[in-house]
């Protein structure tokens, strides 16, 4: 991998690793200082490996560097004399400067327990999915403002706000105990949930952006699977939705970067290996007595692989939806029931049920209107499209719902 490449791929798997390993180090009070080291970390290599070319394990040369940085870092500052000098009975400080612990091991660890810190419940969602991109994710500034549609500032803004809270709070860098673990675990899942959705329903044109948001939604999912305290069934069944949406990612868009309709879709650019994956998280998620809202979406989820148009698929997903709404409303959750029920029993008991929501500022709920009325009343359809047109945020989604539009009106003349 040449140096242009290989330097933005290491800042993004390694710059969390050393940025949690870091502040756990420190303390989350030192947070910027972790943050500072890494960035600075890459920087160097970025110079250095520009001149004398990529070392042979530039992972290890990373970390080596890293290490070296934190030392000169608590050499130089009253951090090392009064925090760690006053604890050291013999020895010297090379000793303790070498407990940095770089190892497998740690990094991992520091990784899960730096993910229940900044998904404290004493931050608001939107500040818990900004650290989580920026800590976790390794993701820059600028791509968290897009994924977020906002600007640079909102998000230094945002991000500073919690940090000072959790300071604050004096929240600690750890893996609370597994009663704490059972409370948190939902805020957890719901940042995760959440940072999934920005990428899968994110209105951002920047299509790989929207595709690493899912994919470090499902990583941080991972971890807390592969670690036996967390690994719980509502997590597996996370996962499974993640791996079922995942599956049709590259089908929901046309070259032209137009959403296209679940009917519509390719199968063939459907990924079979995502697929057999959530089948196998969602097995997982049965062991318990456990159901949660990620049981639910996660079969609904896998109903929407079988591209088979059944009565036994529509009123199955009828039946989880009327389920999941019934353990947490959501309009747009019953916005999609309306599809499914449309399927099952209908186009008209279908449009009763969704104009009754009366989600007048969405332009999915005009656009969901407008096909439940196209064959049916073909004035209706163009008048909910044009409502949906109206309430597009991006070119591609006008571009696709005039489509409709001409389609209808051509079909009507």
């Amino acid at each position: 991998m040449e140096n242009k490449e290989l330097i933005p791929h290491l800042f993004r798997t390694e710059y969390r690793k050393i940025v949690s390993v870091l502040c756990k180090h420190f303390g989350f009070e030192q947070i910027e200082i972790a943050e500072d080291i890494a960035s600075e970390t890459f920087l160097v290599a970025t110079q250095t490996w520009g001149l004398e070319g990529n070392p042979a394990n530039p992972t290890a040369w990373l970390y080596f560097v890293a290490k070296n940085k934190a030392k000169n870092y608590l050499q130089r500052t009253s951090v090392f004399k009064n925090k760690i000098s006053a604890e050291l009975k013999t020895g010297s400080a090379e000793v303790e400067i070498n407990e940095i612990d770089l190892s497998l091991q740690n990094i991992n660890d520091s990784q899960l327990q730096m993910m229940f810190t900044v998904c404290h419940p004493s931050i608001p969602p939107e500040a818990q999915i900004g650290l989580s991109l920026r800590i976790l994710c390794g993701f820059g500034i600028e791509e968290i403002a897009d994924a977020f549609l906002t600007n640079k500032e909102t998000i230094n803004k945002r991000l500073f706000r919690a940090k000072e809270k959790l300071r604050e709070e004096k929240i600690n860098i750890e893996l609370p105990n597994r009663a704490e673990i059972d409370e948190r675990l939902s805020t957890v899942l719901r940042t995760i949930y959440l940072l999934f959705n920005e990428g899968y329903y994110s209105l951002s044109q920047n299509q790989t952006l929207r595709k690493d948001l899912c994919l470090e939604a499902m990583r941080l999912c991972i971890m807390l699977i592969e670690n036996k305290t967390t690994n719980r069934p509502q997590v597996n069944a996370l996962l499974s939705l993640m791996c079922f949406h995942t599956s049709r990612f590259d089908a929901r868009l046309n070259t032209n970067g137009e959403l296209v309709l679940y009917e519509e879709q390719d199968e063939n650019l459907w990924n079979a290996d995502l697929i057999g994956k959530g089948g196998y998280f969602l097995s997982c998620a049965s062991r318990g007595d456990v159901l949660s809202k990620y049981h639910l979406e996660a079969g609904i989820a896998y109903w929407s692989t079988q591209k088979t148009d059944s009565i036994e698929k529509w009123e199955n997903m009828l039946q989880l939806y009327n389920k999941l709404l019934t353990i947490e409303y959501s309009p747009i959750v019953a916005l999609n029931r309306t599809f499914a029920l449309s399927k099952a029993n209908g186009k008209k008991t279908a449009i009763a049920e969704a104009e009754s929501l009366k989600l007048d500022d969405n332009q999915f709920y005009y656009a969901l209107i407008g096909e439940l009325y196209s064959g049916i009343d073909n004035s209706k359809a163009i008048e909910n499209f044009k409502k949906a047109y109206s309430l597009a945020k991006t070119d591609a989604a006008r571009s696709s719902i005039q489509k409709k539009i001409d389609r209808i009106g051509t079909a009507v003349n």
